[in-house]
């Protein structure tokens, strides 16, 4: 497990795009046949990736985390971005299409993934906060789950929003998670834009065409940069900072959040006009 060590908005304003990248962005998130976490020390959140080919892949623990197993005192949302794939939680089986999602909660000790077919595996994006509470583990098949339309064709950013683990929905103790889709031709994201200082957000982008990128913003309101993004690459976002960006053609990106409280409409609105 590699450590991720953030910078603070004084440190931010002087950084170079490589040292933008090296301390927000994270690439080759996704490795066949590994898998592959990081411990942020933002809100203490691990995220990665597991991505069974030919054989079980077993989610163990690490020195980083000092708990004899992965969930002793955390929980962890899975969607899987992939082919179909299974992921066992303490012998129970949970088979996962794709944008299907499983939340797996504290005390769970044995966590197992694997792909239904090796020539087309799954892919498993994981994102876990730690937990001092208990809840089930629970599917949670996203074509079953409603989805909120936001946006317009005028604007580009016409788009999808389907929640997995919410108040409302799959119950946690802090993650909040779910992800939104962009109708065909629009490319924007995140619209108005906002900051929420009592939560972080981590985002995964993904079903970005081939040669195709995303221009994630980010920053203090008024002192914006800019971080050009591939597909399956995730952008971690400090609260302080927004999150929107414009894609070269349509996507999908996977949010979660962790921190002080789990509405998913406590934000700090921005006026697009005020951005700098």
């Amino acid at each position: 497990m590699k450590l991720m060590q953030m910078a603070d908005q004084v440190r931010y304003r002087t950084m170079t795009t490589s040292e933008l990248r090296e301390t927000f962005l994270l690439s080759e998130v996704f490795k066949p046949g590994e898998i592959n976490l990081t411990y942020v020390d933002l809100d203490r959140a691990v995220v990665g990736s597991a991505v069974p080919v030919d054989k079980q892949l077993v989610l163990g623990t690490d020195d980083l985390l000092k708990a004899s197993y992965f969930l002793e005192r955390r929980e962890l949302g899975i969607l899987n971005v992939g082919y179909q794939g299974a992921v066992t939680v303490n012998g129970d089986r949970f088979d996962l299409d794709n944008l299907d999602a499983l939340y797996v909660g504290r005390g769970n000790e044995s966590v197992k993934f694997e792909s239904l077919s090796k020539d087309k595996p799954a892919e498993f994006y994981l994102l876990s906060y730690p937990a001092h509470a208990v809840h089930p583990t629970r599917k949670i098949k996203s074509s079953d789950e409603p989805q909120t339309k936001l946006g317009s064709p005028e604007t580009a950013n016409q788009r999808g929003i389907t929640r997995l683990i919410h108040m409302g929905g799959v119950r946690s103790c802090q993650l909040v998670m779910g992800f939104t889709q962009l109708a065909a031709g629009s490319v924007w994201n995140t619209m108005p834009p906002h900051t929420h200082s009592r939560r972080s957000e981590i985002y995964l982008y993904f079903n970005i065409p081939d040669g195709q990128r995303v221009v994630h913003l980010m920053g203090p309101p008024h002192e914006t940069r800019n971080l050009v993004i591939a597909n399956k690459e995730v952008m971690i976002s400090p609260g302080w900072s927004i999150h929107a960006g414009v894609g070269t053609a349509s996507y999908t990106f996977c949010w979660g959040m962790g921190g002080e409280n789990q509405d998913y409409d406590d934000m700090d609105k921005l006026a697009i006009a005020d951005l700098l």
